[in-house]
């Protein structure tokens, strides 16, 4: 049975005088709905975003057309999260607010001002970050965790990488994709067909690409104007890296088929690089962990760790003393030291404030999802990298490219397997 869902819109006292506004249904999934007031929030969240990044705005109803899939596909996976336990409680929800306004370079106070400036309402911003926390969990169990790559694989992997110098290209990249269901008809399939195929003609007369992603494209980048960024040749589906392999930058691929649906691709630019036996960049450092506890607050955590730093730098205190001392890590005992790291090793915040730092040069308290961190460079030096770490790097690679692919081919198949009900065009 169909359910019916109602939404007081007026204050109270209108709806005291016997008037009951109905918000309307724009979709059924399962036996959930999707509101009119949902899609028109979510449409022009989409607008500011694209607003925010300079991408012109496309037509209001082929937004709204990629707004709905994409609430009907997050509505899909929050069902399926919460089917499976699924559940971000108020304290680790609390901790990523925290974390979001920090990388912000905000307090909570001021990032919270600045979302409802932006006509965002804080207490809706915190409930999306919630399912977005949830999608997340649920991809790495449904997919990511799943991923296997067999030594036989990288064997393969690392000799084509010998083979082919096109291999060790990267490219910046943006994409369109236009999702076609499993075991649809071939009217569905010729009509998917036909939206790539306008896609990739307005692309060629001179269209805004980031605003056609916008308006046709069903992946999940596509309010990021499709945008995939450098991509190595080596992370890419074999599609795509043989398309571009054969086009220049500012050019526009032609349509690509591939399980998930059509593609159509943009390369911006091209360089070359990565993954052979040339020499990398390798960094000694050390660093001091304080976490944040139910006995410390982030806040506290902070402030001890810049009065820390105060004292190192003003030669009051020696780091590795101070390491020892107060670090929350395994490495406390060696001063803080870590080994030689290469470009990946850490998490990505932390590669960022090193690789930014002066050999001696002390940073100010980085925020990881271990807790913060003062980081030190003691060394640089470029090196040969080892049989068993091109191995692991290539496992790395791989990983990556059949997570990227694995995770379209889940949602499309879930589209599949969901019950939809479309009433968009009821007016």
């Amino acid at each position: 049975m169909k359910k019916l869902f109602f939404a007081l819109l007026f204050p109270a006292g209108v709806a005291a005088q016997g008037v009951l506004p109905v918000d309307r249904i724009v979709a059924v999934v399962n036996k959930e709905v999707i509101t009119a007031t949902e899609l028109s929030e979510a449409v022009a969240t989409a607008q500011r975003q694209l607003r925010r990044q300079g991408t012109p705005l496309p037509e209001r109803g082929l937004l709204e057309r990629q707004m709905l899939e994409r609430l009907i596909l997050d509505k899909a996976q929050t069902q399926l999260a919460r089917d499976k336990g699924i559940r971000v409680d108020e304290l680790q929800l609390d901790r990523a607010v925290q974390r979001v306004a920090q990388s912000n370079n905000m307090s909570l106070a001021d990032f919270r001002v600045a979302l409802e400036r932006d006509n965002v309402p804080f207490q809706a911003w915190r409930e999306e970050l919630r399912e977005q926390i949830v999608l997340s969990r649920l991809r790495e169990r449904e997919v990511d965790d799943r991923i296997q790559v067999s030594d036989s694989e990288i064997d393969v992997f690392l000799a084509e990488m010998q083979a082919k110098p096109d291999s060790r290209a990267e490219y910046q990249i943006s994409h369109i994709l236009v999702r076609v269901p499993e075991q649809t008809t071939p009217e569905r399939v010729e009509a998917a067909r036909a939206r790539a195929q306008k896609a990739l003609t307005e692309a060629r007369a001179g269209a805004d690409f980031a605003s056609l992603a916008a308006s046709y494209s069903d992946a999940p980048d596509a309010l990021q104007g499709g945008a995939l960024g450098w991509r190595s040749h080596d992370r890419l589906p074999e599609l795509f890296s043989g398309a571009l392999a054969a086009m220049k930058p500012g050019e526009t691929s032609e349509i690509l088929r591939s399980p998930a649906g059509f593609h159509v691709l943009r390369l911006s630019a091209r360089r070359g690089a990565a993954l052979d036996g040339a020499p990398v960049a390798q960094t000694r450092l050390r660093h001091i962990l304080i976490r944040a506890s139910e006995s410390m607050s982030e806040g506290e955590a902070l402030r001890r760790l810049a009065d820390l730093r105060a004292r190192i730098v003003s030669g009051a205190a020696d780091f590795a003393e101070m390491a020892r001392a107060y670090s929350g890590d395994a490495t406390a005992a060696r001063g803080g030291e870590l080994d030689w790291v290469y470009p990946g090793d850490t998490v990505p915040d932390f590669e960022r404030a090193y690789q930014e730092l002066k050999v001696g040069e002390i940073s100010q308290p980085v925020r990881t999802p271990f807790g913060y961190h003062l980081i030190q460079v003691l060394e640089r030096r470029s090196a040969d990298m080892s049989p068993e770490r091109r191995r692991l790097q290539a496992r790395q690679v791989l990983r990556e490219r059949k997570a990227d692919e694995a995770y379209q081919e889940w949602l499309r198949l879930l589209r599949d397997q969901i019950y939809v009900e479309l009433r968009l065009e009821e007016r």
